[in-house]
Formats: structure tokens, sequence, C-alpha cells
């Protein structure tokens, strides 16, 4: 353990802004996993994240001079507004670097702190760029995010207040890795005091820059990430916060998006409150790495760092939770068009809950239903399916498939007549005015638009499917306009449930 790190996370300046949030029990959810579950609620600072911690303890510990030129940051989210709050706080100018894409919302709570709010870049790289060029220009202090000591020493707090609220027996605190500051500053604190307490790290599958470095032995950039936890997304872990973690993580857990959703609902059901997706990894890296581990009767605390969620999202998270709560399975069942049949599917779905059921013939002699069924337990919809192929059903367990889970249930159609060289492709893109029609305009005007389906998740993000008619001619035409278009895309064109339901 570096001495350092200790007396820094000892004599750290947060207070001044932040406070000691709760460790409260959720017992709800520890009562269906057969372990103790505690939440370490920084969801309730005041500027609803554990940013402002590390903000201001880097911020307070500025020379004097440097503090009066002003300081600059480089972030679309929470760091900005501790970054604001802090600065209001201590008297100094705050110049706060956001991409054009930032929603209003988090614009304004900026701004709300009298940050001065620089538009530039779709990206958060974009972002950083400009905010080094205008560091140097106006000589003003960077504020990083992440890969800081003193920012480190700031989220490091949040262990020391983990041990000292929970003085008995703890196996394992669960934390949502972006960067690696949070992870860093809580491990380096924890493994000082209490070297038996594991610290495992939770990623999502789209966003896992620090499991990759540390597994690899050297800091990795991924070529993209996922938009859904976007205040943990990350293509490069910090130098400093690397080597923290190569040190003192014990283990990683990867999390998709459904146990995300499933996580902000135990947390609501057990709060009230709703996290942010970021801010409920935790949690959902907890039940899956318990469930992984079989996992009973042990004492785990799992950090809710953040509660900025976009209202509008939560439709998403409510029509995926049930999913990732393992309480709702997807199928596409193939049935013969025959007298009976029907009757026949409906006793094997027995007293089942239906939540979604849509029916379309696909020939005079069959016919294709997508029907979800509410479920109780993981590796329970491997069995229904399994039970219709019995029973002289052709059936597909779509309750992984992206595909069918965004789009295909919206739209369930049949076949198009005439859909020659089609090629199917998922894309998701950040979601700003003009964003679907530079889509658009981009395509070659001699490919057909066979299908099209737009999803808005009510946040930073869209999600298209899209159908389109491309002459073999024009296949290296098509491999650069994905290229060039830089969106993140998906192949979809051999998904089974495509050729049941819309070919």
């Amino acid at each position: 353990m570096s001495t350092d790190y200790l007396k820094r996370i000892l004599t750290a300046k947060v207070y001044d802004v932040a406070v000691e949030t709760a460790l409260d029990p959720a017992p709800q959810l520890s009562a269906r996993i057969g372990n103790t579950v505690l939440l370490k609620r920084e969801d309730t600072q005041s500027v609803f994240s554990f940013k402002l911690r590390g903000a201001y303890n880097k911020m307070a510990n500025l020379p004097p001079k440097a503090l009066a030129r002003g300081v600059i940051a480089a972030s679309a989210g929470n760091h900005a507004q501790g970054v604001a709050l802090s600065a209001q706080r201590l008297g100094c100018r705050a110049v706060i670097v956001m991409p054009v894409t930032t929603p209003q919302v988090k614009i304004d709570a900026v701004r709300a702190r009298d940050g001065e709010v620089v538009l530039f870049g779709e990206s958060f790289t974009d972002a950083y760029h400009h905010a080094k060029e205008l560091e140097a220009k106006q000589k003003l202090t960077f504020v990083h995010p992440f890969d800081d000591p003193d920012v480190i020493a700031g989220q490091g707090t949040i262990g020391m207040e983990i041990l000292r609220q929970h003085p008995g027996p703890l196996d394992a605190i669960f934390v949502a890795i972006g960067g690696g500051g949070l992870i860093s500053g809580v491990a380096a604190y924890v493994k000082a005091l209490r070297p038996e307490i594991k610290i495992i790290g939770v990623q999502t599958e789209e966003s896992d820059a620090m499991m990759q470095s540390v597994r690899k032995g050297r800091r990795v950039t991924l070529p993209d990430v996922g938009l859904f936890a976007d205040g943990t997304a990350v293509k490069l872990v910090g130098e400093e916060t690397f080597r923290l973690a190569r040190k003192y993580v014990d283990d990683f857990v990867v999390v998709d998006s459904d146990a995300i959703c499933a996580a902000i609902k135990d947390v609501f059901q057990e709060t009230r409150s709703v996290l942010e997706p970021s801010g409920a990894m935790a949690v959902a890296g907890a039940k899956q790495y318990l469930a992984a581990n079989k996992w009973k009767n042990k004492t785990v605390a799992a950090i809710a760092c953040g509660a900025n969620m976009n209202f509008d999202r939560l439709r998403f998270v409510a029509e995926r939770a049930e999913v990732g709560e393992a309480r709702e399975a997807v199928f596409a069942v193939t049935m013969p068009e025959e007298r009976g049949s029907f009757r026949r599917f409906c006793e094997l779905v027995g007293g089942r809950n239906v939540t979604e059921f849509n029916y379309r013939m696909g020939t005079s002699a069959k016919a294709h239903v997508f029907v979800g069924l509410q479920i109780s337990a993981h590796g329970e919809s491997a069995k229904i399916a399994a039970n219709f192929r019995r029973n002289g059903f052709t059936a597909l367990d779509l309750s992984h498939d992206e595909l069918a889970k965004t789009h295909l249930r919206h739209m369930v159609g049949g076949a198009a007549p005439m859909a020659e060289n089609e090629l199917l492709y998922r894309f998701e893109f950040p979601e700003r005015p003009g964003a679907l029609m530079r889509f658009l305009s981009s395509m070659s005007p001699t490919w057909n638009i066979s299908l099209f389906n737009y999803r808005n998740q009510g946040a930073d993000y869209g999600r298209i499917l899209v159908g389109l008619q491309v002459p073999p001619s024009d296949q290296k035409v098509f491999a650069g306009f994905l290229k060039d278009l830089g969106y993140r895309y998906w192949d979809e064109s051999k998904n089974p449930a495509y050729a049941l339901f819309l070919r």
C-alpha cells in the first residue's frame, strides 16, 4: 500500500461540498439473492454523484495563484457538475468543454452553478482535446476526471466511509469503472486497512477498457464504446488508475444493458430513487458475481455512484428490466397452420403470464409467433424453448438477441414481397438534431431502403435498423459507407429472427 495515498485520503478536503452518504441495507434484494447487500448512496450528493469529491479535493489543493486563474474540464455529465459546484464554492472561474451532443438538462445544470460552458465536437475525445488547447491559451488548470492523485484521493474517501460505517465482516465492495478514479481510490484505502475485503470492478460489455488493460498488462484503447452507460464509457483508462487497479483490484465482472436496467429497478424498489445506468452498474455486478460464484450468506457493498438520469430513458429501462432480472423471456415460435395447433401452443404456455404476443401467418403451411412470457429464474427460458420443441414447435429463445428486443418486437409484420440483395444492419449513434437525416443523406441514392425502424431511447443515443438493397457490384462502396459513417454497427443479415419475421 502506498502510504502516500493513505495520507492523501485521510486528509482529503471533500466535506466542504460533499456529505458522508448512508450505507443502507437492501433487504428485498438481499432476501432474493441470499446475501446481504449494502448500498453506498453516492446518488444522494448535491450533484447526485460522487464526482464532486475528487473535483473539489483537486481544486482545494491548487496553489492560490493557479486557483485565481481558474480551472477547465472536459465532461458531458457528472464531472462537469462537480467542477462547477467546486468552483462556485472556492470562488474561481470554471470553464467546462462539453460535446455538442450533450443533453440540454446537463448543460443547464452546469450553467446553474456559474460554469462557463463551451460546446465543441461530437465526443468526449473532441471536447478533451479542445479543453487542453484552451488550458494552454488561457493559462487555466485542467481538472482531470480520473487520472490525478488528488482526484483519486477524493474518491477514496468513499472507501474510508464504508469501513467506518460497517466495521463488521465485509466480503467485497463492488465498484463501477470508467476511467478508474473511483475504484483506484476506494481500493487504495480499503486494501491498506482491510486487505481481506475483495475489490471487484464492474464494467459493461461495450466499455471494458480497464479489465482488458489489466489482463493484458498494458493500457488498451477501445475502438469505440457503448452509449447506454455513458458515465463509464471510456476508451482509454488513466496511467495512474491503471497502475492502482493492477495492484489492488481482485476481480472484474462484465454486465450488459439488461442487467443494468434490472439493477435500476432493484434500487428503485428499495429506495424509490432512480439511478442512472452507470450508477447502477455496481449493483448489477454484485448480483451477477454472487450468482456466478455461488456465494451465499455473504455481506457485500455496492456503490450507487450516480443518479443523473434522463427521464425519457426510463421507457427503455422499464422495457428491458424484466429480461435483465430473468422475469421475462421472449421467443420466436413457428407452428403448423393446422386446426388445433394454436390451442396446443396455448396449453404449453399454461398459466404463465404472457407479456407480449405477436402473430403473423408465414405461409399457408406455417405461422410465426413472437411471444414474451413471465419467468422466475435464469435458465428457465432455455427449458421453455426445449419444451416447445419437444411438442412439435420450432422455437428460438430470443431473450439475449438485441435485434429482437430492441426492434423486432415493435415491427413484426411479415416478409417484404421484393427484397433482393437485402442487407440488414443495426446502427447506434449519438442523438442530436439532424443525426437521422445525416444518416439517410450519406447513403447512395442507388440503394433502395427496404426496411427501416428508428428507436430513440429517450436520451443521448438513437438506434436504427435498416434494410438496404445493395447490388453485388456495390459491396466495396457499401463497405466504405460503413467506415466513413463513424457509427457503431452490427450486421444482422444472418440473424434467424430476421429470417422468421421480416423476410
